[in-house]
């Protein structure tokens, strides 16, 4: 039996980086995970917003992307491709082990409950009356397989269960502290660490 069968997937939970995590890259950072299996991960990065308007790079999907409506920051990899990340108002989840369900628009795969990967080729107007928010993200985290166990047995990372508002959280810069302070315990004390323990 593989280690990915005996550990349940983390697809559409969130990644959410301990204060220790010294990697630039994911310096308080909210990843998404959109695909985690043996193959490895695949996330985006909630909580970096670019100054890049995406009606700048994207111009036809820019009336459906919410506020701030900029391109975020999805990862280090692949800067120069753009991934879309939807909610489906009232799209709850498939039942277990399904990831798409009947009824899906075209357009939009369906990652984890009413989240969903939009294809950006897809005429933004077949899509537009079932979108709830829309982010559009430059690049990705990625992850070769193996190795997020690992930066998670080192404690690099809390894995949180994900909400729909998280994915379009009108300020993004909050994210880390928010997602934290709604959980119970010690989780929610480290939403209060400093920006910079040394000040502390």
């Amino acid at each position: 039996m593989s280690a990915m069968t005996e550990v349940s997937s983390l697809t559409g939970r969130l990644l959410v980086a301990a204060p220790a995590l010294s990697d630039p890259d994911f310096d308080r950072a909210v990843v998404l995970l959109l695909d985690h299996d043996e193959e490895g991960s695949l996330g985006v990065v909630l909580n970096r917003p670019t100054p890049v308007g995406v009606g700048d790079v994207l111009a036809s999907w820019a009336g459906l992307a919410g506020e701030p409506d900029v391109v975020f920051q999805g990862g280090p990899v692949s800067l120069d491709s753009a991934l879309g990340v939807a909610v489906l108002p009232g799209g709850g989840g498939p039942s277990p082990g399904s990831r798409s369900r009947a009824g899906d628009p075209v357009g939009w795969r369906r990652v984890h409950g009413a989240i969903g990967l939009v294809d950006l080729d897809t005429p933004p107007e077949l899509l537009a009356p079932a979108l709830g928010a829309l982010r559009i993200f430059a690049g990705y985290a990625g992850w070769a397989p193996g190795q997020l166990e690992a930066e998670l047995t080192a404690g690099a990372w809390y894995v949180i269960e994900s909400e729909p508002g998280d994915i379009s959280s009108p300020r993004p810069e909050n994210l880390w502290r928010a997602v934290l302070r709604r959980q119970r315990g010690e989780l929610a004390m480290i939403a209060t660490y400093p920006d910079d323990p040394s000040l502390n």
